[in-house]
């Protein structure tokens, strides 16, 4: 047997492990009895067992072993599961996150070092955040990773407008949930619309803003599947784009080659600043005043990345519900830089 195993005795444990299971998108075997569960012992990745399956493996001499868990419904068998080499010792339901987070991540294997989280946020209203980061995700799929769009801003209309996929069927928020703070990088693939490899999460126009714990658990699946996850967030702090920001490697502030707008990305960057984010600047012309990029930078603060001049006819492609594909053009040569500091 490949897939995890169990052997429980108890009903209601047996009950919840198969929930948590469930909620983890994992495959578990359920061995009826020490004999049939002898066949698994040296070949299942883990093995969940009750008190009394404990007791009844250490009779039948089955010697320790990695990746045993114990569950239990308030009565921790702390002996019995030393002898045995429990590795830990789970009350249920209190504990089900411990469990789901173990089940998680046998079903996605060991985690990537590639996963990247890069935040986008406007320096005022309008800056062109939302369609760089829609630029940036294009980007990383071309290049043949995976990566996945996150809207994370409410009062935005939704992501899915600018890219046309507003009638694409598939979960929005807040239809992600994260039973255990824990949800499988499959189980978005398979729920999310997708453009292209560009899978989507974004708002839903007419229901509560995404929850936090919701945002973390994406977050947290993208980075470990390997994944490049692309995060449009709101000017204004709220905890789900706090949630976030706690995880993003690289956050990218656009702003407009303006006077007024260097000074309302001053005040975002001094708040971004004070939580010790990774932080650089994309400046979008044409300016009006003549305004130079590094001078912007020494103004706000922040380290300047990149300069990108105005997409030709950007407005109108983006109205008809369109996004501009031109692989030379200013927005994909922007995309590329941020995704160079972010996989250096």
């Amino acid at each position: 047997m490949t897939h995890p195993t169990a052997l429980l005795t108890d009903q209601d444990l047996l009950d919840e492990v198969l929930r948590v299971a469930a909620a983890a998108d994992c495959h578990l075997t359920c061995a009826p009895d020490v004999t049939a569960l002898r066949a698994a012992w040296h070949t299942a990745p883990l093995l969940v067992l009750d008190p009394a399956a404990v007791v009844a493996c250490l009779d039948a001499g089955l010697p320790r072993r990695p990746g045993v868990l114990v569950v239990h419904g308030g009565d921790p068998p702390w002996s019995p599961a030393v002898a045995l080499g429990a590795d830990g010792v789970l009350e249920l339901p209190v504990e089900a996150r411990a469990l789901v987070a173990a089940l998680t991540d046998l079903g996605e294997g060991p985690p990537s070092d590639r996963g990247r989280v890069v935040s986008f946020i406007g320096g005022r209203g309008g800056a062109g955040a939302s369609t760089l980061a829609i630029a940036c995700g294009r980007e990383a799929v071309l290049t043949g990773g995976e990566a996945m769009l996150v809207d994370c801003d409410p009062l935005g209309g939704g992501i899915d407008l600018a890219l046309g996929t507003e009638s694409t069927k598939g979960a929005r928020w807040p239809g992600v949930h994260a039973t255990g703070g824990r949800v499988p990088m499959s189980a978005l693939r398979a729920a999310l619309p997708t453009t292209g490899n560009l899978s989507v999460l974004a708002c839903d126009r007419a229901a509560p803003d995404p929850d936090p714990a919701a945002v973390a658990a994406v977050l947290d699946a993208g980075r470990r599947a390997g994944c490049t996850v692309i995060c449009d967030l709101p000017r204004f702090p709220t905890s789900a784009a706090s949630a976030a920001l706690d995880r993003t490697d690289l956050t990218i502030l656009v702003v407009p080659a303006e006077v007024r707008a260097t000074a309302a990305a001053s005040r975002v960057a001094t708040r971004l600043l004070t939580t010790g984010r990774t932080l650089r600047l994309v400046v979008r012309g044409p300016s009006p005043g003549n305004l130079r990029p590094s001078e912007m930078a020494d103004v706000i603060g922040v380290p300047l990345l990149t300069s990108m001049r105005a997409e030709p006819g950007l407005a109108e492609v983006l109205e008809r519900g369109r996004f501009p594909r031109n692989p030379k053009g200013p927005l994909a040569t922007a995309a590329r830089a941020v995704l160079k500091e972010l996989h250096p």
